[in-house]
């Protein structure tokens, strides 16, 4: 049993999770021990497992705050009253912003599900589902000719995709001088011109920028 109000131990997770994410700027998923989180933050790690029993669930309530964060700005999208560059430019801006969310969600997504307890993986998918919602109501508002079905076969189609967007954008260059020597010419993008390609072609609004 965790001693302590719930906004102490909000707190105290929060402090844990702050350590973490900055140890994911410079570490490697795979690098980043327990042992590494508590000596940053100097709790030891019998303390952290009053809060997390495994370094995924560490990382999931992480990849659960940049949803929550891309979702405040969807939000932000769907009060607006127009979208000058239509939905692809204005969910691509969003988006781009989130490199944090798109790489959890491309190199670490089943390590983190597979080794989190039931209640915590079901808060992530609460924040996963608002996102899907808040790209729903978005589409529903500004695309009032799309039918529920067209709807349903944009989202899914487009979440999926969001899995790829970051390796393709963050070529090291190991990958790059391997591309070279096996003659693939690399056609450099970005989470912008990805993410409005995508949707654009979605949404039939022609191929938008950057393919």
């Amino acid at each position: 049993m965790i001693k302590g109000t719930p906004e102490k131990i909000a707190r105290r997770r929060e402090e844990i999770v702050n350590v973490c994410e900055a140890l994911y700027q410079r570490m490697s998923f795979r690098a980043i021990t327990l042992k590494e989180i508590g000596e940053a933050a100097a709790f030891s790690r019998p303390t952290i497992y009053n809060y997390f029993r495994t370094k995924e669930e560490i990382f999931l309530a992480l990849y659960t705050r940049e949803y929550d964060r891309w979702n405040r700005d969807l939000q932000e999208i769907l009060r607006g009253e127009k979208l000058p560059g239509g939905i692809p430019e204005a969910v691509a801006r969003s988006l781009e912003k989130r490199e944090q969310l798109l790489k959890l969600l491309s190199m670490n997504n089943y390590d983190m599900e597979a080794n989190s307890r039931p209640e915590l993986l079901v808060e992530f998918k609460a924040s996963y589902g608002r996102s899907r919602e808040l790209i729903r109501q978005i589409l529903r508002k500004f695309r009032p000719d799309l039918g529920e079905a067209e709807i349903r076969e944009v989202i899914a189609l487009f979440f999926p995709f969001m899995f790829g967007i970051y390796p393709y954008v963050s070529v090291t260059d190991k990958q790059k001088a391997a591309m070279e020597a096996a003659g693939v010419v690399l056609e450099e993008q970005t989470v912008y011109t990805l993410t409005r390609s995508c949707l654009a072609g979605l949404l039939g609004e022609g191929k938008g920028e950057g393919i």
